[in-house]
């Protein structure tokens, strides 16, 4: 976990080989295409490479053009950008149609840091999540995030893949698969059950190996696909541990808390408690800084899975 890179670069090294696997496969960004680095494929591929400007609403409806087409269309920009400003051309051309167009939504959270509120996308999963046949992939590392690429050419209708900006801990190897509907166990618990998703992955690895110390098996569970969720892996583990602890970096309403506190509900209820933004904006200041400020961190992970259990 010493090996840090940003998601971006995982998100870039997927459309890069996406194109050259198949000549479908089109970008279309928001003059931020060196910051999340899919200039990179424009470089490679120019006459598939169309940078519309700071034009979201744009961006999506020619994505649908170009799906009804026949090609395959990653859309890119900064998350609270694609998510808000063009949510109402992905409800009704995208989701409505079930085009397959692939929204990458970047700097996801307040781990971007420096560029402050305005710029670090809280609820964008919460409006990905409530439209219909939306798929919702938050990978934790590069080579997960370039995973979550390829596996959205598999899929059919829209898919949304969230991303960062900042370096995170390497959590998988250069031959890691996703697969839309299905986490992954990182660790095994009896205690409490982590469930986690993008950069709060391995912060919640590191919140198990505190909770080992102090006597508490805690259970991990790198939910990459928060839409549809694996209900199968979470019921199961839950079922040993009888208790969870949800951390993500959104917004407490409507994101991955929400998904898993709604399939538990109906299917085993069970203690739950959050690690999130407590609808709050974020704040500029470095990753580590704001992380702090928010209790976005392995220590409140820790301290959430001890008091949950001794309620």
């Amino acid at each position: 976990m010493n090996n840090l890179k940003a998601t971006r670069e995982g998100y870039v090294e997927g459309i890069l080989q996406a194109g050259r696997e198949n000549s479908r496969v089109v970008v279309i960004e928001g003059d931020v295409s060196r910051s999340i680095g899919s200039a990179s494929f424009g470089e490679e591929f120019p006459d598939r490479f169309f940078n519309l400007g700071v034009s979201e609403q744009d961006m999506l409806g020619e994505a649908a053009g170009l799906a009804l087409e026949g090609f395959i269309p990653f859309v890119g920009t900064y998350g609270v950008f694609i998510a808000g400003r063009a949510w109402d051309q992905i409800r009704t051309s995208v989701c409505y149609m079930n085009l397959d167009v692939r929204i990458a939504g970047a700097h996801g959270g307040v781990s971007v840091g420096p560029d402050g509120a305005t710029h670090q996308a809280l609820e964008d999963v919460a409006l990905m999540r409530v439209l219909p046949n939306m798929k919702i992939l938050v990978p934790a590392d590069s080579n997960q995030t370039r995973a979550a690429v390829l596996a959205s050419l598999e899929a059919d209708g829209p898919v949304y893949i969230r991303f960062g900006r900042n370096p995170v801990p390497q959590l998988y190897t250069g031959d890691e698969k996703v697969k839309i509907g299905r986490g992954n166990l990182l660790r095994e618990g009896n205690d409490v059950t982590l469930v986690a998703c993008g950069a709060m992955v391995s912060l919640s690895i590191e919140a198990a190996s505190i909770l080992k110390v102090k006597g508490i098996s805690a259970g991990v569970i790198d939910m990459v696909s928060v839409k549809p969720l694996d209900r199968e892996l979470l019921v199961g583990q839950v079922e040993k541990t009888g208790a969870v602890i949800v951390a993500e970096d959104h917004q407490a309403a409507g994101g991955l808390f929400c998904a898993v506190a709604e399939t538990l509900a109906l299917e085993m209820p069970v203690p739950i408690d959050i690690v999130a933004m407590q609808d709050s904006f974020g704040a500029s200041g470095s990753p580590a800084e704001v992380r702090e400020i928010f209790g976005l961190t392995a220590s409140a992970i820790v301290e959430k899975a001890e008091k949950i259990l001794h309620q």
